[in-house]
């Protein structure tokens, strides 16, 4: 605890309300020396009132106003009190305080300046607050609201740290490389390479060309030697795309690169090692497929180590919201423009379509409308002609309507993941009980007969 000088003199009333909120005050003089210091200024800086009093303000502070943004210089100089100013101040053991700062001048009895007050309010708390709520729909570029992306979001910091193979399922266009790029931008590795190849896009001589590499001489044409993909991402981390499309010829060989960490170029003469952290993705379903003899028990067993499943787009619709504002903010920042937004009109018709392409579908429709609009925000007018036709217009709504739409929609999809439970739907969204019955009384929400649930469930 900061040490408090003893007082020899009651407090009189004046004093005893200062010393009593819990928003630091000082007042300064008109050479900027401080004349009073409540014990909530005390408690937020570190600094005893007795070390504050009688020196300038900026060698107490330490704050980012202190050079050139002070607010109380400010407010002295027009006469205008400054209210909430943002800023931050460095406490006496050197930790940044964010704080909220708020001005006004002090006059005496006949109207002249003699100085001014300020009040300041401790943000740690709230700063923290908003970090761990932007933590929760935030990680690396992924962003998500929805409770099966929470799930994904909790394990990605353990996988990151982990140097086995990942292996990614979903559907074409949910993101799977994303959530990899991610993976690598957590791990030790993240100084190192990133390297991406679609094994789906490639014809197997050529595949097996990239991945390995080859020498001089190894074929007509091979004038010098290649490094390979496992080569390049040596240090860093090797994303194999769709390895559902591999043949079971060049599956032998992967087999032993993830058992052994080596490989041979092609023409070579010795083996190669590898230390990539290899993850894999494909859309297909590859138990499935070793069932049906087009994918190896032993490979699939090698890759499964850590398994991340993506949702698909339409069973996290709550999520179009906040990826559209992605969107519309990164084609902002690169073609330097300031689209503002899209209406609810717009938002609604999203809301309403089953995106078989998933979040790379909607990324594309948001670009195509933000090419087309030229100022405000994106409006129904500026989606694809055929994606208006696959539903009815909305009528005109407010923000707070599509809000309710993404709330009833998520609600009742974890209803169903429930079987109706309320209590365990409401554990699922981390929404307390009585909040989560008066959401469902608000937005209209039923439950279906107990007799339809007893036999769905027969």
């Amino acid at each position: 605890m900061p040490r408090r000088p003893t007082r020899s003199m009651p407090l009189t009333p004046t004093e005893a309300i200062l010393q009593s909120i819990s928003d630091g005050v000082f007042t300064v003089d008109p050479d900027w020396i401080v004349t009073s210091f409540n014990r909530a200024a005390e408690d937020i800086t570190g600094v005893p009132r007795g070390d504050a009093i009688g020196r300038p303000c900026a060698d107490v502070f330490r704050s980012s106003m202190c050079a050139s943004e002070c607010a109380l210089r400010r407010t002295v100089k027009s006469g205008r009190p400054i209210i909430g100013q943002s800023g931050y101040i460095i406490d006496a053991e050197g930790k940044r305080i964010p704080i909220s700062v708020s001005t006004a001048v002090l006059r005496n009895d006949e109207g002249r300046v003699i100085g001014g007050a300020e009040t300041f309010r401790d943000l740690s708390e709230i700063e923290a607050l908003r970090e761990e709520l932007a933590g929760r729909t935030r990680i690396g570029d992924l962003v998500s609201h929805s409770p099966l992306m929470q799930r994904v979001f909790e394990v990605l910091p353990a996988v990151a740290a982990s140097p086995s193979t990942v292996l990614i399922l979903g559907e074409t266009g949910t993101g799977k490389e994303v959530v990899a790029r991610t993976i690598h931008t957590l791990s030790s590795r993240r100084n190192g390479p990133f390297v991406a190849v679609n094994c789906g896009a490639l014809p197997d001589t050529l595949l097996e060309s990239e991945l390995f590499g080859y020498k001089a001489g190894a074929f007509t044409g091979a004038t010098r030697n290649k490094p390979g993909r496992f080569a390049m991402a040596t240090g860093g981390t090797l994303f194999l795309d769709e390895i559902g499309h591999v043949s079971t010829a060049l599956q032998v060989r992967l087999l032993r690169v993830l058992q052994e960490r080596v490989y041979e170029p092609l023409g070579a003469t010795r083996s190669e090692t590898t230390d990539a952290r290899i993850i894999v993705a494909t859309n297909a379903d590859l138990a499935a497929d070793v069932r049906a003899g087009a994918f190896r028990e032993d490979l699939y067993y090698r890759v499964n180590v850590v398994r991340i499943e993506l949702p698909p787009l339409r069973r996290r619709k709550e999520d179009i919201p906040l990826l559209v504002d992605q969107f519309i903010a990164r084609f902002n920042r690169l073609q330097q423009r300031s689209i503002a937004g899209m209406t609810a009109e717009a938002l609604s018709l999203l809301m309403a379509h089953d995106w078989p392409g998933n979040v790379r579908e909607l990324e594309n429709v948001v670009e195509r409308a933000f090419v087309l609009c030229n100022q405000g925000p994106i409006d129904i007018a500026h989606l694809p002609g055929d994606f208006l036709g696959t539903g009815v217009v909305p009528p005109r709504q407010s923000i707070r309507a599509t809000r309710d739409l993404v709330e009833a929609q998520t609600i009742r999809r974890a209803l169903e993941r429930n079987g109706f439970n309320r209590l365990a739907t409401a554990a699922e969204l981390g929404i307390h009980k009585s909040t989560f019955f008066r959401k469902i009384k608000r937005l209209g929400i039923q439950a279906p007969p107990r007799s339809t649930l007893r036999s769905n469930r027969e």
